[in-house]
């Protein structure tokens, strides 16, 4: 009988999608969707502390990668005691998750069921389709994933439709981490593009770039949209300040009108699985009010209070 171990919280949501929970027997720390996962054992934790501002948790990666260390660590004795069948990770981005390499130490020597280790790869959308089949295929429902990928395409191609039909398309700076700053890259463009509007920064299947406060001003935006990495609406609010209090911040044409969003970029942006949906959706319903009800508006974006005059 299958025992998946899920150690990337988009993981978890793919096998949710297979329908394939009832067989989840451990999760990661970041784990916690869906619901009925909650209670399974935790099988990974940060190497480094978590609180702090933007840039406190900035450096503290960079040190920990400067210096060759792991930004996770894997219980081996959680794992093995767990008896998973399948174990899945990924190589995509070693500060987002728990990377390939963690997981095959903990693993050698260690885990006796010796589970076959998944390795999603995802860059760009297409890399989301087929990591999803590729977790359907080593679980040995291949035919779902197709069936889930076509659903999840198909939802998306409609939401492009009605957003692309407006005719307008408004330049659009995604912000992926406040100080410094990064731009949201990946499958981020591929949505924003999909939202029926013009992405500044970021190339699709390419790693989330650094930008600097010059670049963000030469392109004037007309809808800033920030998504910080692991961050909830509250805490992407509370870390607002990085950009108010920069004296560039009231010159921008999106500051200045009053297009100025944040959105939950721990639940949806940052996690390539099938609630990139729900993340174009978001788009599409700040982008293109006329056609899209705020269906989402509140829980997993909102706006952000227009500068005073």
């Amino acid at each position: 009988m299958l025992r998946i171990v899920s150690l990337i919280a988009s993981a978890s949501e793919i096998v949710s999608a297979l329908e394939l929970s009832r067989f989840q027997v451990g999760r990661s720390h970041e784990c916690d969707f869906p619901p009925e996962i909650l209670t399974l054992p935790i099988c990974t934790a940060p190497s480094f502390p978590t609180d702090g501002s933007s840039a406190e948790i900035d450096q503290r990666v960079k040190q920990r990668i400067a210096n060759a260390l792991s930004v996770y660590e894997v219980s081996r004795d959680i794992l093995d005691a767990l008896q998973p069948t399948h174990v899945i990770t990924q190589t995509q981005c070693r500060v987002c998750a728990v990377s390939l390499e963690d997981v095959e130490r903990a693993l050698t020597g260690w885990v006796s069921s010796r589970p076959k280790l998944i390795a999603l790869e995802p860059n760009a959308l297409a890399d989301v389709w087929s990591d999803i089949r590729r977790v359907a295929a080593s679980c040995g429902v291949a035919e779902r994933g197709e069936h889930v990928v076509a659903d999840l395409q198909g939802k998306m191609q409609g939401i492009s439709e009605r957003a692309c039909a407006s005719g307008r398309r408004p330049k659009v700076a995604c912000i992926e981490w406040h100080e410094p700053l990064m731009a949201a890259g990946n499958w981020v463009p591929e949505l924003v593009e999909m939202a029926g509007a013009v992405n500044l920064f970021g190339e699709a299947g390419e790693h989330s770039p650094w930008m600097n406060w010059q670049q963000l001003m030469d392109a004037d935006p007309d809808v800033i949209i920030t998504m910080p990495c692991g961050f909830d609406l509250d805490r992407t609010g509370a870390e607002m300040y990085w950009l108010t209090d920069r004296t560039e911040w009231r010159n921008l044409r999106a500051v200045q009108t009053g297009q100025v969003y944040l959105a939950d970029g721990n639940q949806y942006f940052n996690r390539p699985g099938p609630r990139l949906v729900e993340s174009l959706q978001i788009l599409a319903e700040i982008l293109h009010p006329e056609a899209f009800a705020p269906a989402h508006e509140g829980a997993a974006w909102r706006g952000h209070v227009k500068l005073a005059a």
